[in-house]
């Protein structure tokens, strides 16, 4: 999953977002376990994001492969 984020991010990088993790209940209530944020404002573009759907989108993850969640 960690390297998934990173690929995302590279991508999103050139539309100056990046994708988060949330960190706390309250958090991960709001946006959804992953969202995007918009770095030049500091403000959430996209909540509740599926980051292998994401991915796909992107183009960064290939048909051939598979995300496995951290321990």
């Amino acid at each position: 999953m960690r390297a998934l984020i990173q690929r995302i991010n590279r991508k999103l990088v050139a539309d100056n977002e990046t994708l988060k993790v949330s960190r706390g209940g309250r958090a991960e209530q709001d946006l959804g376990r992953y969202f995007i944020v918009d770095v030049s404002f500091n403000g959430v573009v996209r909540k509740n994001v599926d980051p292998e759907a994401l991915g796909r989108e992107l183009g960064v993850l290939h048909e051939y492969e598979h995300v496995a969640e951290e321990a």
